[in-house]
């Protein structure tokens, strides 16, 4: 693991531990929460493979049930499916069980994502051969993907104590994907997984965001040369983002810790926007993406500089 990418892991397991010491959260604002990232995660995903709803418009489908002009069935559909599958997702993790993924709950993931979308595609193992528009990756023919997710499962079971709970939830992601074990349908199956394995490891989810699909898709390809750690990264910073809007609810925000656009920061900090953004878009500033903009504090910068004294002396 880089250090870059270890820098980022740290800073996300005290974040973390701080969530932990000021739980409990109350129920209200626990379930409000989930609530805003399950539709947040619905649209960022379903926006991602071409779904042209934004996110109000998916908030009106699921919320109100309304029918946007302009947009067709099948987006309105995979809206509905995508949100039944979260919901199946957090239930999951409620239950306190210890569930084992397994081809049928994989299958059962990609079941709701297509279920109305693809009916006829639903939770079937693909037995034909497919290529994948833009990559270089050839995934396995039609008669090796039971096999290889079978091999994928053994791995996920051999390989969980042997990283850190948020890159193993990112190579997972990556190994299945690469797997592509459905005809259609396994980029959000993909990103549903690897936020139950981190939901399980008690992380929150990682929504990747729509603005962040180039990059997110240069990542799976960097790891598909076995160099995983441009998609380790991309994956903490989604993580991160979601853990710190947990750490704004749970907190008392102060003028040192209150998240403000970066060039904000400049006058306070002598640090020029541009190059926060560089620390930030490599994980060196704890920062928080919201569309094209980052966010960070003082708090953090101030942080930042101390960890580059430390490393200097």
């Amino acid at each position: 693991m880089r250090s870059t990418n270890a820098r980022i892991l740290n800073r996300i397991t005290r974040s973390l531990r701080e969530l932990q010491s000021h739980r409990p959260l109350s129920p209200s604002t626990l379930a409000r929460l989930r609530d805003e990232l399950a539709v947040e995660m619905t649209y960022h995903s379903n926006a991602i493979e071409g779904n042209r709803l934004t996110l109000k418009e998916t908030l009106l489908v699921l919320r109100e049930g309304i029918t946007i002009k302009g947009k067709n069935l099948k987006e309105h559909l995979e809206a509905k499916n995508h949100q039944e599958a979260m919901d199946f997702l957090f239930d999951l993790v409620d239950t306190k069980d210890r569930i084992p993924v397994t081809h049928h709950l994989i299958r059962t993931l990609h079941q709701l994502i297509v279920r109305e979308s693809e009916a006829d595609l639903a939770g079937r193992y693909r037995d034909t051969d497919v290529q994948i528009l833009g990559s270089r990756h050839r995934p396995p023919p039609g008669y090796r993907v039971e096999e290889q997710m079978g091999l994928f499962l053994i791995w996920l079971r051999s390989h969980k104590n042997h990283y850190h709970p948020v890159e193993f939830a990112a190579i997972a992601h990556h190994r299945f994907v690469s797997i592509h074990p459905f005809e259609d349908g396994n980029g959000r199956t993909g990103r549903l997984l690897m936020n139950l394995i981190l939901m399980k490891a008690g992380y929150p989810i990682a929504i990747i965001q729509k603005n962040d699909r180039k990059k997110y898709y240069q990542a799976l390809q960097s790891a598909d040369s076995d160099d995983p750690e441009a998609f380790v990264r991309v994956t903490a910073q989604a993580v991160e983002r979601v853990l710190n809007l947990y750490l704004r609810v749970s907190e008392k925000s102060t003028p040192e810790t209150r998240l403000v656009l970066l060039s904000e920061l400049t006058a306070e900090t002598g640090i020029s926007a541009k190059y926060l953004n560089l620390l930030a878009r490599k994980g060196l500033l704890k920062a928080q993406k919201e569309g094209r903009n980052w966010y960070s504090s003082l708090a953090n910068v101030g942080e930042y500089k101390r960890s580059r004294l430390r490393k200097r002396s």
